[in-house]
């Protein structure tokens, strides 16, 4: 790849390989200066953040609650090229204990296990664009906690001007591409745009019988009235807020299913029953990202993620 190590036998390898560096192998110093460029933009649905070295102070962070952290790859979708720059969307499975008193609260000690996606920007050997999502809804479970209260309790320590992430915050960065053209892309985009008109028939059409689902709260789950069921939450919550899909890759490899990653948004009011109880009418933000593979019968694995806590900051904030 050219710009990138030689070590690198590909791009997946490179997203892979440099993750277990900086987690596992605790290359926080001159690591993260080779492969986070010195103004990284990182967007969390929590808030979007600059610099290497905010990066670097987040990760140690992290690592200090979080000690024996692991860091399971899943799978790194991905497109571009290595002369205009590359998007990766890297999903993985962690595990780790809650040893110390952190960002999380007091240390309980107990053993967690959640997702997170990864949308980074790549090019010359360093990271300079990032879309993060984890799990925290399944995390602060876990640990005990209710994410509504959790969030609650967290409310007085916001930085308006970049806490939570909403458009009004963002800026634009190094990358401004939309994904490729792949078929399996643009199908799982469709998919997601009819369910969020409401269609939600497309699911009985398009997804396997006996379809697989992870989905925020560390949910599993199987079949098509899963996807239903959080879907029609999703969206019953906020029905006159506006979709929108900002990044589709759609991919086949060899030894796997087609597969697909889409990351998108929620914008608008608090305005119905669903998955977030009582209208409240309070402007809010939702960034989702999800990745699918396909079988012979339709979609046969999902996996969708939001950050709740982050949904519930915005509703608490506007009416506590």
């Amino acid at each position: 790849m050219r710009g990138f190590d030689n070590r690198f036998k590909d791009f997946p390898d490179y997203i892979l390989t440099i993750t277990q560096e900086i987690w596992e192998d605790r290359g926080l110093g001159a690591r993260m200066k080779d492969y986070y460029h010195p103004q990284v933009i990182v967007r969390m649905p929590g808030g979007i953040a600059f610099g290497e070295a905010g990066a670097t102070s987040a990760t140690m962070s992290t690592l200090v609650e979080f000690p024996d952290r692991v860091l399971l790859g899943e799978d790194v979708i991905w497109s571009g090229t290595p002369q205009v720059g590359m998007l990766s969307s890297h999903r993985i499975l962690s595990t780790a204990t809650h040893t110390n008193t952190g960002s999380f609260g007091p240390a309980t000690g107990r053993k967690v296990r959640y997702r997170a996606i990864a949308d980074c920007y790549a090019k010359n050997n360093q990271i300079s664009d990032e879309w993060l999502i984890r799990d925290n809804g399944g995390l602060v479970r876990q640990l005990g906690y209710d994410p509504k209260d959790w969030a609650q309790e967290r409310l007085a320590d916001l930085d308006p001007e970049t806490q939570p992430f909403r458009p009004e915050v963002d800026v634009i960065g190094p990358y401004t591409g939309t994904g490729n053209d792949n078929q399996w892309g643009l199908a799982f985009a469709a998919v997601l745009e009819r369910v969020m008109q409401g269609e939600l028939s497309v699911i009985a059409g398009q997804y396997d019988r006996a379809c697989h689902l992870e989905y925020p709260g560390a949910v599993s789950a199987h079949g098509r009235d899963a996807a239903d069921a959080f879907w029609l939450g999703l969206r019953a919550s906020f029905p006159s807020a506006t979709f929108q899909v900002h990044h589709r890759i759609g991919m086949e490899d060899p030894l796997m299913p087609p597969r697909a990653a889409v990351r998108w948004s929620l914008t608008g009011k608090h305005d119905g029953w669903g998955t977030f109880g009582k209208p409240t009418g309070a402007e809010v933000h939702v960034m989702g990202i999800s990745h699918a593979e396909f079988g012979p019968w339709g979609l046969r694995r999902e996996w969708t993620l939001i950050d709740e806590t982050a949904v519930w900051m915005q509703i608490l904030q506007a009416h506590g």
